[in-house]
């Protein structure tokens, strides 16, 4: 009852109410709030802590950046998203602030596409290299379909793609990622096309933030090829993932395109089986399937696994 009446004290002031409405649309810093209530950064500052020690929010520190969103678990989650649910959609203020927030939005999608822009040659270069993502992607929903899944992490997620494939398909997802510019340009691509049920977090995959399994499923996409010890953040993975839970690989099959490490900070030429095979069965997992898709110059090899019940 203490939590109840705290979680109702914090949301009954139309700053607060606004701010809640604004975290159920995505992840938020306090400069972007400022900038949208138009009020000052220490006042902010102060109905976002009511409302994260009320359990309504979540308080995301990110480097220099701390992000805010709209609680997830926990009694005052359900309150939060009854609340916001509640909300007059028409009223003027929620209108000026869901405007504002657009405005928000395109700044991010700017800088998100200044990044590309200027990192164009890396994508482009690679991608001639190898298969059509399509096709990797038809072949990892088969390998790890979403149906049944409820929490899937993505571990090094880049621009979150894989979060929108699945996240588009029902499935609740994280991704972590230790650059903070990759993590801007996945949550430009997440707000863009709508998804609410799916985020992204600063995150080392050798230490991922959470003290126990909390997932379904694990996916690593064309990420193991820069860890200096790829078979530490499998293994990493794995803490995490739930009895019976499944893990996806998608990196390259061996190779010989030393430009890729040259140039591209690759670590690694590509994966052999009996590699990832072993560190699958290292970490405690069992190897169940394996996939190649050809390209011009790389292969593209998928690796499942799956965590015993």
């Amino acid at each position: 009852m203490d939590q109840l009446l705290l979680a109702l004290r914090a949301v009954a002031e139309q700053t607060r109410l606004r701010l809640l409405a604004l975290c159920a649309e995505g992840e938020w810093t306090v400069s972007e709030l400022v900038q949208i209530l138009g009020q000052s950064q220490p006042r902010v500052s102060r109905h976002l802590k009511q409302l994260v020690d009320a359990g309504l929010l979540e308080r995301l520190p990110e480097g220099s950046w701390v992000f805010h969103r709209l609680a997830r678990d926990g009694a005052a989650a359900h309150l939060a998203h009854d609340i916001v649910a509640r909300l007059p959609g028409a009223d003027t203020a929620l209108v000026q602030d869901r405007e504002r927030l657009q405005g928000v939005r395109r700044a991010r999608a700017a800088a998100a596409q200044g990044y590309f822009r200027a990192n164009a040659a890396h994508w482009d270069e690679i991608r001639s290299l190898q298969v059509d993502d399509l096709q990797v992607e038809s072949r990892l929903l088969d390998m790890l379909p979403p149906d049944g899944l409820h929490d899937l992490l993505d571990v090094g997620t880049g621009t979150g793609r894989i979060l929108e494939l699945y996240g588009a398909r029902g499935v609740d997802g994280v991704g972590v990622d230790l650059s903070h510019e990759m993590l801007s340009v996945a949550r430009s691509n997440l707000a863009r096309v709508g998804l609410s049920n799916v985020y992204v977090r600063h995150g080392d995959m050798y230490r991922l933030p959470w003290p126990a399994p909390a997932f379904d499923a694990v996916t690593f996409h064309q990420v193991l090829h820069f860890a200096d010890d790829p078979a530490a953040a499998i293994a990493e993975a794995r803490r995490v993932l739930r009895p019976g839970g499944r893990m996806v690989i998608v990196d390259f099959a061996p190779h010989e395109v030393e430009v890729l490490r040259r140039d591209h900070a690759h670590r690694r030429l590509g994966f052999a089986d009996g590699e990832v095979a072993d560190w699958l069965a290292e970490a405690g997992l069992t190897p169940v399937d394996t996939a190649r898709l050809p390209g011009k110059s790389l292969t593209v090899a998928m690796w499942s696994a799956t965590c015993p019940s």
